[in-house]
């Protein structure tokens, strides 16, 4: 059985900081100790990884990712091969994508559907979220199977009537369904029949540019489904998880909720902490590479996520990763802003951007760990497997350069898209090796992985809850 060992670095989780060198096993992590000490100092390995200077943190966990995903007529534009790829390029080793349920159709159709699409594609290790489009009894039925199974949490939306879209009856019956099974409840929280009527009354008033996008999906209409949604979990005596969380309004009405020990959960996104409706305003249809749901906010709204991350009323940063190319597929929208396919590019991004805001001083070293990799992890059923490193966790490792700076850019990422949402920002802080189950996918900035790597992981039900 072969033996890693990673010497020298500073190895950061959500609870330490501490100098020691970790010895992998078998894929799985064997023990830490002390640079210094006897322990360490007795270890042999057939390879040594130097860390010197570096971090040594575990994979990230991107827990909200879309592969592959049909939307708006045509298909984000990266496979499981390319996107689990790009992922570990930024550091991040497991991702929790979407499969979906067709109208009219099966939960396990819509999950067989996806685990073909990803089978022996992956580099990384991935599991599944089931998107359920279509609330019926035998639906409800196919919940319990499902969480045995390790599918565990379900995404309803109160967005996108005529797509996705469930009423608040079919919402409180699955609820109801998750609070006995103990799976989790994922809310898309928009208002999207009153976002359709605004929808219709800016085209009609020729107001089709792509800033639009995010002046018909208002800030106070998230923020009222956000408290729809949670009066519907306490309804139901179920857990409820707020996906890309975008509003200050929104952050209000969790933090609302949080304080009544209710047990309810709020991701954001990097594109809402670093981008705003400057850049949906930009001109010349460029503004469309940004339309995503819930759209960006005006700059003003940041602060209210930053100080959520860091007062733990956000609990969770995911990317909700999904590309689609400025040419060829955002520009189905010209003249008509509803009809540009919703998603940014982000997979590859996160880990360092969040790394920047360490620099920036919104976020400690520890808490970028705990909201990148740790949390996501306890919140899907994932940890201790995966989100730590500690004796029997996988090797999921990497050492990371917290001096290395680049520059985000289309020309250098490696998603399978045309345009980088962060193009020409400049960040300090890149992942120089990455480990999946003590595999190199990543070594020394040069990629040694394969497609078929990554394992297919069930997961258990939330560790949040009691």
């Amino acid at each position: 059985m072969s033996r890693t060992l990673i010497r020298g670095g500073l190895v950061i989780t959500a609870a330490d900081e501490v100098h020691a060198d970790v010895l992998i096993e078998g894929g799985r992590i064997a023990a830490l100790a002390a640079h210094d000490s006897d322990t360490a100092a007795g270890w042999t390995a057939d390879t040594v990884i130097d860390a010197t200077d570096r971090y040594v943190i575990p994979g990230g966990v991107d827990a909200h990712t879309h592969m592959e995903m049909p939307f708006g007529g045509t298909v984000a534009a990266d496979t499981f091969e390319t996107g689990t790829r790009a992922a570990a390029w930024g550091g991040t080793t497991t991702i929790v994508d979407f499969a979906i349920q067709q109208v009219g159709g099966t939960l396990r159709a819509g999950l067989d559907a996806w685990h073909a699409k990803a089978d022996a594609k992956c580099a990384i290790d991935y599991g599944f979220h089931m998107i359920v489009a279509d609330v019926n009894e035998p639906v409800l039925g196919e919940m319990d199977l499902l969480v045995e199974e390790g599918i565990t949490s379900f995404k309803l939306f109160m967005a996108y009537p005529g797509v996705f879209y469930s009423d608040d009856g079919q919402i409180l019956r699955a609820m109801q369904r998750a609070g006995g099974n103990g799976g989790l409840i994922m809310a898309h929280a928009e208002n999207g029949i009153a976002i359709d009527v605004l929808v219709r009354q800016a085209l009609a008033a020729g107001r089709t540019d792509p800033r639009y996008h995010g002046e018909v999906r208002h800030a106070l209409l998230e923020a009222e489904a956000t408290h729809r949604a949670i009066q519907l979990a306490r309804v139901a005596g179920a857990p409820l998880y707020v996906v890309h969380v975008s509003a200050q309004q929104a952050v209000a009405e969790l933090i609302a909720a949080r304080d009544q020990g209710l047990p309810v959960f709020g991701e954001t996104c990097p594109q809402y902490l670093f981008l705003s409706t400057d850049n949906l305003a930009e001109p010349g249809f460029e503004g469309s590479k940004y339309v995503c749901s819930t759209p960006l906010r005006p700059r003003e709204h940041q602060a209210a996520l930053w100080q959520g991350l860091r007062t733990d009323d956000l609990q969770v940063v995911s990317t909700d990763h999904c590309p689609f190319c400025f040419t060829g597929q955002k520009d189905i929208g010209r003249g008509d802003f509803s009809k540009i396919p919703n998603g940014l590019p982000g997979v590859e991004n996160r880990m360092d951007l969040l790394h920047q805001a360490v620099l920036d001083g919104h976020l400690t070293r520890r808490r970028w760990i705990e909201i990148a990799c740790a949390t996501p992890a306890r919140m899907f059923g994932l940890y201790p497997r995966k989100g730590t490193l500690a004796p029997g966790a996988d090797a999921d490792v990497v050492v990371y350069d917290p001096h290395a700076e680049q520059v985000l850019s289309a020309g250098s990422h490696h998603m399978n898209v045309d345009y980088n949402a962060y193009e020409g920002r400049r960040i300090t802080g890149q992942a120089q090796t990455v480990l999946s189950r003590g595999v190199p996918v990543i070594q020394d900035r040069a990629y040694v992985g394969r497609a078929g790597h990554g394992q297919y992981v069930p997961r258990g039900t939330c560790q949040f809850l009691g």
